[in-house]
């Protein structure tokens, strides 16, 4: 490995850490401050304001990133799990991704182009569409549900607050749409 290939490595790992931090920093405290996300990442603020330049760049990168995230993990799940199960472990792994936006979303929003929603949007409609198709076939999913459909439904994950109540609350909604898609 040359050296300039070995610092490009090195930089990816940076951002990498960085925007792990980042999510669950936000996650628990939405206000964190860089510095302290740089801190706990083991990078100077320098190398945190390199990659992303602004707090709204970082969320845009934590948000990037957790879909990427959520959208491998649709076949993984039903390549370990029955279909019911990989839609219900989607669906947790969502709702902690909208426990994190919730607390961000007004930046988020202030960052987010045209482009970003093309970017995250149609993918997350194929993870979900993967999922359904999974129970479809095993005979668990009613046929035809929309992905789309279910990707708006979904969208309450972000609007729910954070605390106690608003877990239970995200609980109860997640059953009811898994209720809506399963066949009994």
């Amino acid at each position: 490995m040359t050296e300039e290939e070995k610092l490009r490595a090195d930089a990816r790992v940076n951002r990498d850490k960085i925007l792990e931090i980042a999510r669950d920093k936000f996650e628990a405290e939405p206000d964190v401050s860089l510095n302290a996300i740089a801190k706990a990442a083991g990078v100077g603020p320098g190398t945190l304001y390199r990659h992303f330049p602004s707090r709204e760049a970082l969320v845009l990168g934590v948000y990037h990133k957790e879909i990427e995230a959520l959208v491998a993990l649709a076949p993984a799940l039903t390549a370990k799990h029955p279909p019911l199960v990989a839609f219900r472990r989607w669906c947790d792994r969502l709702a902690r991704f909208g426990r994190m936006k919730h607390g961000v979303a007004a930046a988020l929003h202030a960052a987010m182009a045209d482009s970003d929603f093309e970017q995250t949007y149609w993918p997350m409609v194929g993870a979900i569409e993967h999922l359904l198709h999974a129970g479809e076939a095993s005979g668990d999913f009613v046929p035809g549900t929309d992905a789309e459909d279910i990707l708006l439904l979904l969208g309450f994950l972000w609007r729910v607050s954070p605390d106690p109540a608003g877990e239970m609350r995200t609980k109860r909604l997640l059953e009811l749409i898994i209720r809506g898609v399963h066949v009994r």
